[in-house]
């Protein structure tokens, strides 16, 4: 059966991002006083059986708020983002703040609700005490029962938790245990503002699941969205435009660009988004930075090459890609046009192959094999007067494939002599388009059959 969705409704500032952070237990939305910062759809796939043997997960959505007057004109695409989480929802959490009691929008918030076909469990946030308790009493003539909780104080999570569960199995939607289907591939969709993330992730999904706006810095938080291709499972995490360090001038822009961040450092490949119509800039050298420091596999994705068809070729952009990054000689490009979907399939094609080659593994006496070759065609160069020298080399993980070489001077292998050891690695192994992390490690003797390399 699907995994019942559970949405997050309410107005702005009732607390609806931090409830669902404080749900999942992590801090995926975005939670700031200013009003109208959640604008898309932000889902986690959530246990609330996360203590039973047997699992029972629902999709927990955080929306926007009801009657937001967005700051950018973006009060209508808002509001599309909680239609489709409401048509969606087997469950509404209706969140209202305790500490203010009924405001003239929760009104209008629960009429609304009350032409839904679903469950609605009314949710009193912020009583973060007894009397704020209970005041949340008022909400009862709304016609629903009342949850008081407080997320900032941690109260009330074991139960509200429970009321969801025993909700959902009231209707129906938990007969049988909703299998979770683990994600074949995470990949992060990053790149500087306007490059077309959005209207990628839309065309991908072939419907309007985040806002694709002119606006800069329409997307806020990192958005998880599960796909199938294939037949298999696959999440592609939208993030905001990424502004680098010296731009960002407010908490709302440096929780987005930390949000950027981390979605690298969870996924297991980078679609790093460029704009064919603008040069490079300091931003994507920055995203570089963090994507080589946590040694992803990468594709360079050319975006919006429609709009150079026939005035400059991809041979002419991959040079000043190339030169650009010149330590990333390894890294596949893509040329796409978002909007219409070209070449994405291709390229989600090759983004697998990257996947696989992360974790590919090679025996020992393989990997010998090609770094004694190596080591005889170019031998290192000589350290203090003496030889050095590699015993063995061994594969001790994977994503990304690490080589650990046991030698007699680590010290020796100086960074050219390194690249040269890589390059023959990408050269003659089944990983050469993704990152290779080679080590050094003191020996003193040798200690396998295989013999001195």
């Amino acid at each position: 059966m699907s995994i019942p969705q559970v949405a997050i409704i309410g107005r702005p500032n009732v607390g609806k991002s931090s409830l669902f952070n404080w749900l999942i237990g992590q801090r995926l939305s975005i939670v700031d006083p200013t009003a109208g910062v959640t604008r898309d759809r932000v889902t986690f796939l959530f246990d609330l059986n996360a203590d039973a043997d047997e699992p029972q997960y629902v999709e927990l959505v955080d929306t926007g708020g009801m009657g937001i007057v967005d700051e950018d004109n973006l009060s209508e695409h808002i509001e599309e983002q909680i239609n489709l989480a409401l048509h969606s929802a087997q469950l509404v959490l209706f969140v209202v703040d305790a500490r203010q009691g009924i405001a003239p929008l929760d009104e209008l918030v629960a009429e609304r609700l009350r032409k839904l076909t679903c469950p609605i469990l009314l949710v009193a946030n912020k009583a973060d005490n007894d009397k704020e308790a209970w005041k949340a009493e008022e909400f009862h003539r709304f016609g629903w029962g009342v949850l008081a909780v407080s997320a900032m104080q941690k109260h009330g999570r074991v139960h509200l938790t429970e009321t969801i569960r025993q909700t959902l199995v009231e209707h129906g939607l938990f007969d049988e245990v909703a299998e979770l289907v683990e994600p074949v591939m995470k990949l992060a969709i990053v790149g500087r503002r306007n490059v077309g993330k959005s209207t990628f992730i839309n065309t991908l999904l072939n419907e309007e699941r985040v806002i694709a706006s002119d606006v800069p810095g329409t997307t806020r938080d990192s958005i998880d969205v599960r796909f199938e291709m294939d037949g298999k499972t696959f999440v592609a995490i939208d993030t905001p435009g990424f502004l680098r360090r010296k731009g960002v001038k407010s908490d709302l822009q440096y929780y987005s660009t930390n949000r950027a961040e981390k979605s690298i450092h969870r996924s297991d490949v980078v679609l790093l988004f460029f704009e064919a119509e603008a040069r490079i800039q300091a931003a994507e050298r920055q995203l570089i930075g963090f994507i080589k420091e946590e040694m992803k596999p990468c594709i360079f994705v050319v975006n919006k090459w429609d709009l150079l068809h026939g005035k400059m070729s991809t041979e002419t952009w991959a040079e000043y890609l190339r030169d650009a990054f010149p330590d990333l000689k390894y890294v596949p490009i893509a040329f796409i046009t978002g909007q219409s979907g070209k070449n994405l399939k291709k390229m989600l094609n090759h983004a697998q192959m990257l996947f696989r080659q992360a974790r590919e593994r090679i025996s020992t006496a393989t990997l010998n094999k090609l770094v004694a070759a190596a080591i005889e065609s170019n031998p290192p160069p000589l350290y203090m007067h003496r030889r050095a020298k590699i015993y063995y080399a061994s594969q001790v993980s994977v994503a990304p494939p690490t080589i650990v070489c046991f030698c007699n001077i680590p010290e020796a292998f100086s960074a050219p002599y390194q690249r040269y050891l890589l390059g023959v690695l990408r050269d003659e192994l089944p990983f050469g388009e993704v990152p290779i992390r080679l080590l050094f490690r003191k020996r003193e003797s040798t200690p396998f059959p295989e013999g001195e390399c």
